[in-house]
């Protein structure tokens, strides 16, 4: 059995513990640059929305089917540089997309389910259901997955979306 002195002891303890910053991993913040700060805020407003292709889903709601467009969520962090296929790996793959609603209500969705090329969740962030903006109550933006066996991530009211690292 090898016995170290006492000064070797208390500096393997230390990089065993992550003390010493040139072993630690990296931190990255999220997933499409590793030096971004977290959270990071991801415009919602009308002028960016207009700039995305927009699709088109059919939806089951309170008992009626509607058609309803709007724009991928994946498309909308794509452009806003916080989704990446190439840099979705190693820690990224634990950021998060908080979505909330103006009354308070949130949700969430991590970046690997809404990535195309891993989890491909077609979450969308709609404005419009058969032709018309969706009503106060429900607007003016609003967050469905139609592919969900339940719409309990689907949320009304949608105020600000934002990306962060979990640590």
């Amino acid at each position: 059995m090898t016995v170290f002195p006492a000064y070797c002891r208390v500096a393997i303890a230390l990089v065993l513990l992550g003390a010493v910053p040139s072993l630690r991993a990296q931190d990255h913040s999220h997933a499409s640059d590793p030096t971004s700060p977290s959270p990071l805020s991801v415009p919602v407003d009308e002028a960016t929305l207009a700039t995305l292709p927009r699709t088109a889903v059919a939806v089951t709601t309170q008992g009626k089917t509607v058609t309803c467009t709007g724009v991928r969520l994946s498309i909308l962090l794509t452009r806003a540089g916080v989704l990446s296929a190439e840099h979705l790996r190693g820690p990224a793959l634990a950021s998060y997309v908080l979505v909330t609603a103006r009354d308070g209500n949130r949700v969430i969705y991590s970046l690997a389910e809404l990535e195309p090329t891993l989890g491909n969740n077609n979450v969308v962030l709609v404005n419009q259901c058969d032709g018309k903006p969706l009503p106060g109550d429900s607007g003016p933006l609003r967050l469905i997955a139609p592919a969900e066996s339940r719409a309990a991530r689907w949320l009304r009211q949608v105020q600000s979306i934002t990306v962060v690292a979990a640590p």
